[in-house]
């Protein structure tokens, strides 16, 4: 028997028709410096960078002159991904979403509206009611929500084309916290899924992928990192690694152990005289 090789090269992320090379989604916040932010990136080579209008410009200074933040994004040449965090009502979302796509001149916007302040929990109740605002305003949306399956359903019907579901609360680290709920809600929706927060190792990365998953996005498991390059370099290996495997096909678990050579027939030998 023969198999095809699958032509892995050919397998990029489409997001709202756009193609990317990379599925992985890098943060900026919490670097231990910019130079760090800088290296990790190209490192990683993220098929985007998420960046918060709201914190960047809570300081003083301007979006243009505020420690050099924007210029240097684009100077990396990296899509960036605006978001929309620390916004607690669908009011401000739209105004920041808004003014973001002024700065950055992008319809890109990652929708954050918080309900909970402890575990930033997404507001599961406004949050499908935002998603179809920014949507009619022409914006392409991509929201971050909890693993429940209704509520990403609800999204992808307002005409989210991708969702992007938490494995754990934010900055936690602790990987798929309801492997159960993600791998139906993988199981359930066509749409591209990317894991958003609360991934701590380049395995928990890997383990979704393979689960079928279409990107992860990473802030604070790089950022916090002893090394971040070198993490940042971890997790993009992880991520093609988990997408490979995913592709290739893993084998079926078996209740018990199977042999790997198979014993065909009677051994050629015997004891005693002919």
């Amino acid at each position: 028997m023969t198999t095809t090789p699958i032509d892995q090269t050919a397998d990029e992320l489409v997001l709202y028709g756009q193609r990317f090379k990379s599925r992985l989604l890098l943060g900026t916040a919490r670097y231990p410096s910019p130079d760090v932010m800088e290296a990790a990136v190209r490192r990683a080579q993220p098929a985007m960078l998420t960046a918060s209008l709201r914190r960047q410009t809570a300081g003083p200074g301007t979006p243009a002159t505020d420690n050099g933040f924007w210029d240097m994004l684009g100077q990396l040449k990296v899509p960036v991904l605006p978001n929309t965090a620390g916004c607690h009502s669908i009011d401000e979302v739209v105004a920041t979403a808004q003014m973001a796509r002024e700065l950055f001149d992008t319809p890109w916007i990652k929708l954050e509206l918080i309900g909970d302040d402890y575990t930033l929990q997404p507001d599961t109740l406004q949050l499908v009611q935002a998603a179809d605002i920014l949507l009619r305003d022409g914006f392409q949306v991509l929201p971050y929500c909890t693993e429940d399956l209704v509520l990403c359903q609800r999204l992808v019907d307002v005409g989210c084309q991708a969702v992007m579901p938490w494995a754990a609360p934010i900055g936690t680290g602790r990987g798929p916290v309801n492997p159960y709920a993600m791998r139906l809600l993988r199981e359930r929706l066509s749409v591209p899924l990317l894991v958003d927060a609360g991934l701590g190792l380049p395995s928990h990365a890997c383990q979704v992928m393979e689960w079928g998953y279409d990107g992860v996005l990473l802030n604070t498991a790089v950022a916090l990192a002893q090394d971040p390059v070198a993490m940042a370099g971890a997790f993009a290996d992880a991520v093609a690694a988990g997408r490979a495997a995913y592709l290739a096909g893993a084998m079926a678990p078996q209740e018990s152990a199977q042999p790997s050579t198979p014993v065909l027939g009677t051994p050629f030998w015997h004891h005693g005289n002919d």
